[in-house]
């Protein structure tokens, strides 16, 4: 949509037309009404009842992610998701899935820098399986050698196929590693070959033993369930699993940047010319992070945003233009890409991002333009409470992350606060030449013949 047509939606909405009233209905979202219990070998149980459908998701998240790793065995905890799936005492390799889906069910795992979390949606008869897979694999995994190695290949293929053998595969991996100090973040979530291939069993024995214990991880169930009936399960599943002494805190400390980085990578695989760019800004749910995300939104979600309007349809410097910001735990980044087309001047499509970051610096956002970042932030949150499955995942991430799963009936609040002032400070304060990170990626001349 064109910034002139969601201007004039913003102001009829003030007369009460649909878009109104699609604003008043997601500020007014129904809450979330939950149960939280913590077992006695420390386990999290949040329980959310919703009978509109006859299913239940369960949603696992394990308080490790790659920002727990060290160096020389990078990539571990998302080897990790993979040798879950392998099998437990109870369960041999692969039952797991055969299981979940003979049920009519689904499930999937995922690893990120700040967590691992593991999920499946069951009908609502299967309670008790969805409770027996999670716990037998958290008391019991199977670790073996045959189990590493297929599951170390399956891995290292899907480096070759995710970033070694993908378009600005390489671009992406180097963001973080120029941009952060600190080791917990300036790694890749895959982690390296040569870190893959040092893996011993007895190193997923020891990170098993320390991560994947009942103290450090949250069980969110949400669905067609009672209450009082789960939790009695849970402590029939889970509560005899021991606990194990709490793992080292991670030092997320970032040093302050105080002056610009850059880094051009010559891309094989690419076809056009990328700039990326790239601010640290504080964790999520600081107090500037509702401001930042209303940031990301005016200058570089969709058609109607800054980048797109100026930059691809007005100068034409780029096919595409984009902004957004990590969700983390720790120091985050605020980025932005613009991919450049052929016979256009990277150096012009950089200089043009500059230019409407620092417009945004000079003067306050347009009240159209805030009340539209207000709107898709309100958006996104009212459709992340649609099905079981996300608002399990919700909760349990919120506790893992935050120690509070009532920032699901709470974030609506915040993000109503926004201002342009606001928005216009964190621009000023965080989006300055010394704090940023620039990667140019080049598409590889073709070979002399």
């Amino acid at each position: 949509m064109r910034a002139a047509a969601w201007k004039r939606l913003v102001v009829l909405a003030a007369g009460g037309t649909l878009l109104g009233a699609i604003l008043a209905a997601t500020a007014t979202a129904p809450k979330v009404t939950f149960t939280d219990t913590r077992l006695k070998n420390g386990l999290r149980v949040i329980v959310a009842e919703d009978h509109n459908a006859p299913v239940f998701s369960i949603a696992v998240s394990y308080n490790v992610g790659s920002r727990d790793e060290r160096r020389g065995r990078t990539g571990f905890a998302h080897l990790f998701e993979h040798m879950m799936f392998k099998g437990s005492e109870n369960v041999g390799p692969g039952e797991h899935f055969t299981l979940v889906f003979n049920n009519g069910g689904s499930m999937n795992g995922t690893t990120n820098k700040d967590r691992t979390l593991y999920y499946e949606t069951l009908p609502a008869n299967q309670v008790d399986l969805g409770m027996f897979l999670e716990a037998d694999r958290m008391r019991s995994l199977a670790i073996t050698q045959e189990n590493l190695d297929n599951q170390r290949n399956a891995v290292q293929e899907e480096r070759r196929v995710g970033i070694d053998n993908q378009p600005y595969g390489k671009s992406d991996e180097a963001i973080d590693s120029l941009a952060y100090d600190n080791f917990a973040y300036q790694h890749s979530v895959i982690g390296s070959m040569e870190d893959l291939n040092a893996a011993s069993v007895a190193d997923v024995a020891s990170f098993f033993k320390t991560y994947y214990a009942p103290n450090n991880a949250v069980l969110g169930i949400v669905g067609d369930v009672k209450a009082a009936e789960v939790l009695a399960r849970a402590r029939k599943y889970f509560e005899s699993i021991p606990p194990q002494p709490a793992p080292p805190p991670v030092d997320m400390t970032e040093p302050p940047q105080t002056a610009e980085r850059r880094l051009a990578l010559d891309d094989p695989l690419a076809r056009l010319a990328r700039v990326d760019v790239v601010y640290k800004v504080p964790p999520s749910l600081s107090p500037d992070d509702d401001a930042l995300t209303a940031l990301t939104t005016i200058l570089g979600s969709g058609r109607s945003s800054r980048l797109y309007e100026q930059i691809v349809r007005q100068q034409q410097l780029g096919s595409a233009a984009n902004a957004g910001k990590y969700e983390n735990r720790g120091p985050a980044l605020l980025w932005v890409e613009v991919t450049v087309p052929p016979g256009k001047s990277v150096t012009d499509a950089e200089t043009a991002i500059q230019r409407e970051i620092e417009k945004m610096q000079a003067s306050p956002v347009s009240d159209w333009e805030l009340e539209k970042a207000r709107a898709a932030a309100r958006r996104s949150l009212v459709s992340s409470l649609q099905s079981s499955l996300s608002r399990a995942i919700l909760l349990a991430q919120y506790a893992t992350f935050y120690d509070d799963p009532g920032l699901i009936n709470t974030r609506a609040e915040r993000l109503a606060a926004v201002t342009a002032a606001d928005v216009q400070r964190v621009a000023r304060k965080y989006l300055t030449p010394e704090n940023r990170s620039v990667v140019i990626t080049n598409p590889k001349p073709a070979a002399s013949q």
